[in-house]
């Protein structure tokens, strides 16, 4: 049992110890709105998604108090005893000082694990200190989920590739390039793509941003996604394949932070764009695809520094996991 704030390679060995030595294993975790804003689904999900055989318990009223007087020992035995409404428990694992009195209370062996944290030499604290620091301790599955994921849409020529790359070099971390723009200077033809390369786009595209998304820092500025890519099959085909289309609709879902950039700066015109007309064009598409979808976005304005000060003040204070936003959103 655990609050797991975040699931890291300690718990991983606790849990992996306790898989060998039994046949079964529930795993009891703890809301803990004190410590963590990664709400309790969340964090049971990472333990679900790594471990699929193992039964997980959310826990969300357990008592608040940590301790070992006797009425603090006494009160989370009870919670646990009625919470696992009888089930026979025969060993009972952790790495703390409580799991002397539970096991006890449950009548199971009392099995110890890693206590002195010399197997795996970290703990949930350093993590939340530090995320990027002590990734290598975070499966995967955990670690992007701590990454803020801000994506930088708006048609060709609206600054989008310049702000990710400025904004990470600003804020010490990584950014997502436009993985379409590679493909299609290798792919086109007669500057076109079928409807089945430009799925390959999208899925091209996932693929490396789940891998920047290990690297980043906080944050990850991404270039465009799969909604981007479904406009523009929309666009050059009047339709796009079933793969693409669900591609596209699981990005309403991805992102952290929407941001459409504006078609305020100059147009540059280089080889693979085809003019202002269809700049403008694309930004009402991909304006009305936000709408249409239902996902609040806001709009940057204005130079690179204006448009990145911007975005910098709504970072500040930003936190994935709150229900609410402190900045305007655009409608």
């Amino acid at each position: 049992m655990g609050k797991f704030a975040p699931f890291h390679q300690g718990h991983q060995y606790l849990i992996d110890t306790a898989l060998r030595e039994t046949d079964q294993l529930i795993v009891l975790i703890y809301d803990a709105p004190d410590i963590t804003d990664v709400p309790l689904p969340v964090r049971a999900g990472w333990i679900r998604g790594l471990y699929p055989q193992v039964t997980v318990v959310e826990a969300w009223d357990g008592p608040a108090e940590t301790g070992y007087t006797p009425e603090i020992m006494a009160a989370q035995e009870n919670y646990i005893l009625d919470l696992l409404a009888g089930r026979v428990i025969t060993h009972f694992f952790s790495s703390e000082p409580y799991g002397q009195h539970m096991s006890r209370a449950l009548g199971a062996i009392n099995r110890v694990v890693d206590a002195d944290r010399k197997r795996v030499p970290v703990s949930a604290s350093l993590i939340r200190e530090d995320p990027f620091r002590y990734r290598h301790y975070l499966a995967p599955l955990v670690y992007r989920d701590l990454i803020v994921n801000v994506l930088l849409l708006g048609a060709p020529s609206t600054g989008k590739t310049t702000l990710a790359r400025f904004a990470a070099n600003q804020l010490h971390t990584v950014w997502m390039p436009e993985y379409g723009r590679e493909y299609w200077a290798l792919h086109q033809t007669e500057r076109r793509l079928s409807q089945e390369q430009l799925t390959e786009i999208a899925a091209g595209h996932l693929e490396r941003e789940d891998e920047a998304l290990l690297q980043a820092n906080r944050f990850l500025f991404t270039d465009t996604d799969a909604i981007t890519t479904y406009v523009y099959a929309q666009y050059y085909h009047g339709s796009a394949n079933p793969e693409l289309t669900e591609l596209a609709r699981q990005a309403e879902k991805r992102y952290d932070i929407f941001v459409l950039c504006d078609t305020d700066i100059p147009y540059e015109d280089t080889w693979d764009r085809s003019g202002e007309v269809s700049r403008t064009q694309f930004q009402r598409r991909i304006r009305a695809a936000l709408h249409t979808r239902k996902i609040p976005y806001i709009t940057l304005r204005g130079t690179l520094e204006a448009r990145f000060d911007h975005l910098e003040g709504i970072l500040a204070d930003f936190n994935k996991f709150r229900l609410t936003t402190d900045f305007q959103l655009d409608s």
